[in-house]
């Protein structure tokens, strides 16, 4: 609180950092150190991150000092800067975001990450889409060559403060070494969960930090507020050095469990589920909340359907999920333009087909299409261009696709979004084609994107306009492309099923880690040492997002090594 310089404050989860950070804010605010116009900016990752922060911050600080501080993501942050000075280095001409669902469709067709980096750029350079990837390296290039906005910048925001500052990579380091040439930098750090090197985060981070900015350093070691009076703070440290092998915790339970004949495989994840909600109700009322941590994306969509599902003698649970979003959002899109509809039913195929192009080249996010996906996409491209396509299978295609587009140029539509979309939805779903259906299941999770009212709402004020869906597709595109900019406060109450990696800044009353006997391990059978170490820390971060128990679920025939 007395340093005057850069500083940096180590410590694990639930130590206090955040807490800290936040009255030193106060304390600078408060102080009549900012100049008017002047405020204290805290950057974070996560837009989760950044509510839970913002609803603290608002605990801690009077309403007139938190107007003062100034709380985002690093996307959110770089894209403003972006959005209002980018044009800067293009030669006058705007820039426009490249939304996730479009950037995975248009990369589909490059493998390697040097490729897929080039591509991006050239977008950049050439179109002037700019992807997520490149906001901070844009940002850095943008400053650099900018010595008026620079210092511009500097002067709106003298005193920085960095969550979660070992996961920056490359880029975003560039950016805050270039910032904090003129403002005092706060950077607030654990080592232990750097989980994000497959992006570029860096062991060497902290230290770079230290040699650059020459900060006072305080270390708050395993100091836990989070889950006080638990052993849930000791065992994600004993995991780091093994010493958990054969010792208890109290409130940390591992719990081998095995296969049950006739059941579903997850039915052990749902009988401690009932467990931990039995126990969560009983002690905490309406105010608890209860996290479901998998290894997996295909995990969480099981756990998801299964959570949903009225079997094995147990009732179906409300939940959310923490869902990638291009499947969903590209299915929206699709559905969207149908409803647009067209002047003929050849118009409306001919539109139709180039979204299912669309949708299976971006589907699957940063995971490629397979080689039969990517010729089946050159195929009804081919088809686009000449008419004609070859193969039994892709002629059955085009043919439901133009059924599909009879169907809705025939269709009277009734004004109500809701009933509408379903409409058409049913009309994917009926259509006996895999790639047409797929796009069907893809959109119903949407509800699991928290996009339901806004697409609504969107949909029906062109209806009222128009007495049509005209321009859908490009308003549902945008209401589902506020979704990444969005740090609105969230209530992290009730269930919540999401990836080890999603957890990340996040915190809820009870956590259930879970592994797959086969598919979704902690760790892969043929993990590299680099792996292993990442699994790791994974797992620690995993098991400290609860405050107050913990539960990790493996198979006893392939237990966890780590436990």
């Amino acid at each position: 609180m007395a340093t005057t310089g850069n500083a940096i404050v180590l410590g694990g989860p639930g130590s206090g950092k955040t807490t800290i950070a936040l009255l030193k804010a106060d304390q600078e605010i408060r102080s009549g150190a900012l100049k008017p116009g002047q405020r204290i900016l805290f950057l974070s990752f996560a837009r989760a991150t950044v509510a839970r922060v913002a609803q603290h911050a608002e605990k801690l600080l009077s309403s007139k000092d938190f107007a003062s501080l100034e709380i985002n993501t690093y996307h959110g942050f770089t894209w403003n800067l972006l959005r209002s000075h980018g044009y800067l280095i293009r030669d006058g001409r705007s820039i426009n975001l490249l939304p996730p669902p479009e950037a995975a469709a248009r990369l589909s067709t490059f493998k390697s990450q040097e490729d897929r980096l080039n591509e991006k750029r050239r977008l950049f350079i050439e179109d002037g889409l700019l992807h997520f990837d490149l906001f901070a390296e844009t940002a850095a290039i943008l400053l650099t060559r900018s010595r008026s906005l620079h210092q511009i910048i500097c002067d709106a925001y003298p005193i920085i403060i960095l969550d979660e500052f070992q996961d920056t990579n490359r880029d975003e380091w560039s950016l805050i070494r270039s910032i904090g040439q003129q403002s005092r930098i706060l950077a607030l750090a654990d080592a232990e969960q750097r989980i994000y090197e497959f992006r570029g985060a860096d062991p060497k981070r902290i230290s770079e930090f230290i040699a650059d900015f020459s900060p006072c350093t305080f270390d708050f070691g395993s100091e836990n507020h989070r889950s006080n009076g638990t052993d849930i703070g000791t065992f994600g440290n004993d995991l780091l050095t093994k010493s958990n092998i054969g010792r208890k915790y109290s409130n940390v339970t591992i719990e081998s469990y095995g296969f049950y004949r006739g059941r579903n495989h997850l039915f052990p994840l749902k009988a401690a589920v009932l467990k931990s909600l039995r126990r969560l109700v009983k002690d905490s009322k309406n105010q608890w909340s209860l996290a479901i941590l998998v290894p997996t994306k295909q995990l969480m969509l099981q756990t998801s359907d299964y959570l949903s599902a009225d079997t094995d003698g147990f009732p179906s649970l409300n939940h959310d999920v923490a869902l990638d979003t291009e499947a969903p959002s590209l299915a929206a899109v699709l559905i969207a333009s149908l409803l647009e509809g067209g002047l003929s039913s050849a118009e409306i195929a001919r539109r139709l087909v180039s979204n299912l192009c669309v949708h299976i080249r971006g589907r699957k996010g940063a995971k490629l299409p397979n080689q039969t996906e990517l010729d089946l996409v050159n195929a009804m491209d081919g088809y686009l261009a000449s008419g004609t396509i070859k193969g039994p299978k892709r002629k059955k295609i085009i043919e439901a696709a133009k059924e599909v587009a009879q169907a809705r140029f025939d269709l009277y539509l009734s004004g109500d979004p809701g009933i509408d979309w379903l409409t058409i939805r049913n009309l994917l779903h009926s259509s006996g084609v895999d790639v047409i259906q797929q796009v069907a299941a893809d959109a119903k999770y949407l509800r699991l994107l928290h996009k339901g009212a806004a697409l609504r709402s969107r949909l029906n004020e062109l209806w009222r306009s128009t007495g049509t869906y005209s321009g859908a597709e490009i308003a549902v595109r945008d209401a589902l492309l506020q979704e990444h900019f969005s740090a609105s406060l969230r209530d992290w109450k009730g269930i919540h099923v999401m990836t080890i990696h999603k957890s990340k800044g996040k915190e809820f009353s009870e956590v259930i880690v879970y592994e797959g006997t086969h598919q979704g391990k902690i760790l892969r059978g043929n993990a590299t040492e680099t792996e292993s170490a990442q699994a790791l820390l994974a797992l620690r971060v995993a098991v400290t997002r609860a405050m107050k128990q913990a539960t990790i679920l493996t198979p006893s025939t392939d237990r966890c090594p780590f436990l």
